[in-house]
């Protein structure tokens, strides 16, 4: 499994700086896409893949627990759709 410290070690190793480093640019490009996602910017990232926002309109479900049927209120979410480049690199 790949964990965000796992990505800072690969990013100041490739790059030859520190983790400390290495640990704000991750910083900054996570909080950058959830910035501009979060006002309604659609993010691409070439060869990467697309991050937008997505409304989720109200509807009736049912708890898979008790059976009983409850009211979700709408909702945004974030949807991602990969690249090229990334779809290509999974399916090798």
């Amino acid at each position: 499994m790949v964990t965000k410290n796992t990505l800072i070690e690969i990013i100041a190793e490739k790059e030859d700086i520190t983790k400390t480093k290495a640990s704000r640019i991750l910083s900054l490009i996570g909080n950058g896409i959830m910035e501009a996602v979060s006002n309604g910017e659609r993010v691409t990232i070439a060869g990467f893949g697309t991050f937008e926002s997505k409304e989720r309109s109200e509807r009736d479900g049912v708890n898979p627990f008790t059976g009983e049927k409850i009211h979700i209120p709408a909702s945004k979410g974030v949807k991602f759709k990969p690249g090229k480049a990334f779809k290509e690199s999974v399916n090798k």
